[in-house]
């Protein structure tokens, strides 16, 4: 690393939602409308004592943060020598680290005068966090999901509901994440003077990219103090899932400026044939969707392209305009994992550690389960960005219960 990043966080993104060429806001007169009034209240509101105490509050007393750092002594024994380390983000409230940002846009919300929030989900964690903070401020919530997602991800398509959200199926395209944001989006736009559309990843128009990164920045925060109380000194890699990029970006910009590698890892799938795969910042080419710039998988008119991932939450055609900005500077090297890598780490930390990782986490697990063998010496730190509860059902009626019997079914 040469670039110097010691004032990155004050100038990106720009006054204007870019980070570099990436971000800004291509949406409809009257919505923008909307989105400055939030970007307005987030800046003026989130820096105010009484917001900043009341959401500390709120991530101690209810979230159950901080979340801890665990050494995966068995794994790394396993991996060649090499020491693994896990931010356990799976043990946050809802089982994610979906939450970190929804409290602070339900909180918004309340001090906006907002009466409902609206998301898209794709694996239902987003679902199931915006659903909880409605629950604790008092508003509506409704969450669209597309049909594909509400059939694999079925408990946390019970949770949404069991915490009073209304869950709108989504039938048209795919019936997938991308789907999701469009019907999300066309709900949003009949009242978006009552409602707040919470998006769920460092994505969408300015300010949400921003907004979700700084909510977020609680991981990266929480990360490097604790890997340096524990070691000592700071991690040589740290690894995060990537489909739209909230978890990576919360991690990530905890050591933004330490010569720190960091690796995101997105989904390799089937195969990298384009409808196969999500692997956005590795084959993606820069393009507009839902209202931002960012690098992007196209089919060859241009359009966003189908795009495929065993795990529901990574399966995004885009990814957040800050991951496009830091891909292109080199300070993010992107990886890929593809879906029989993934299950054999979703197998593996289950039966080594008693640790049953997401499907999306399991990405990065088994990026850093070859990574750790190359590299032999040092340490590597994996943003555990949620627990596999909601998967166990789909894994293992489709899969079985180890990685062999999981290629045997996919043979």
């Amino acid at each position: 690393m040469t670039k110097d990043y010691s004032r990155y966080p004050d100038q990106h993104p720009d006054s204007t939602g870019h980070f570099g060429a990436y971000g800004g806001s291509y949406i409809p007169p009257e919505l923008q409308q909307e989105m400055d009034k939030i970007t307005d209240a987030y800046l003026t509101i989130s820096k105010t004592h009484r917001f900043i105490e009341e959401l500390r509050s709120i991530r101690t007393h209810y979230q159950g943060r901080p979340t801890p750092i665990y050494h995966a002594d068995r794994l790394s024994k396993m991996c060649g020598g090499s020491q693994i380390y896990l931010k356990r983000e799976d043990l946050n409230h809802t089982g994610a680290h979906k939450l970190n940002h929804c409290m602070g846009e339900g909180l918004l919300a309340k001090y906006m005068g907002k009466k409902k929030l609206i998301a898209e989900t794709g694996a239902g964690q987003h679902g199931v966090a915006l659903a909880t903070a409605a629950a604790y401020f008092g508003l509506e919530c409704e969450i669209h999901m597309g049909e594909v997602d509400i059939i694999k991800e079925a408990p946390n398509v019970i949770r949404m509901k069991l915490l009073g959200a209304t869950v709108v199926p989504v039938s048209f395209g795919l019936r997938t994440l991308k789907e999701a944001v469009d019907s999300a989006f066309q709900a949003y736009l009949k009242d978006p003077v009552n409602s707040i559309y919470c998006i769920g990843s460092v994505v969408g128009p300015h300010p949400f990219p921003m907004m979700v990164r700084d909510f977020q920045a609680i991981v990266g925060i929480e990360s490097r103090a604790q890997f340096l109380e524990m070691t000592g000194s700071l991690p040589d890699v740290v690894c995060a899932c990537v489909g739209g990029g909230s978890n990576a970006m919360g991690i990530f910009s905890g050591f933004i400026n330490d010569p720190v590698k960091l690796i995101g890892v997105e989904p390799g799938g089937r195969s990298l044939n384009l409808g196969d795969h999500a692997a956005t910042a590795t084959f993606g080419r820069p393009g507009i969707i839902h209202g931002f710039k960012c690098y992007l998988l196209q089919d060859e008119k241009g359009e966003p392209a189908p795009v495929y991932s065993i795990a529901s939450g990574l399966d995004y055609p885009g990814v957040g305009p800050e991951h496009s900005l830091l891909k292109d500077e080199g300070r993010i090297s992107y990886e890929i994992a593809d879906d029989v890598e993934t299950l054999d780490a979703f197998y593996t930390l289950s039966s080594v550690e008693g640790i049953i990782p997401a499907l999306e986490s399991a990405h990065a697990v088994a990026y850093c389960m070859k990574y750790a063998k190359e590299m032999k010496h040092g340490s590597i730190l994996i943003n555990l960005s949620g627990r596999g509860d909601k998967d166990l059902g789909f894994v293992t009626e489709n899969y079985g219960f180890n990685i062999d019997e999981a290629k045997k079914s996919m043979a």
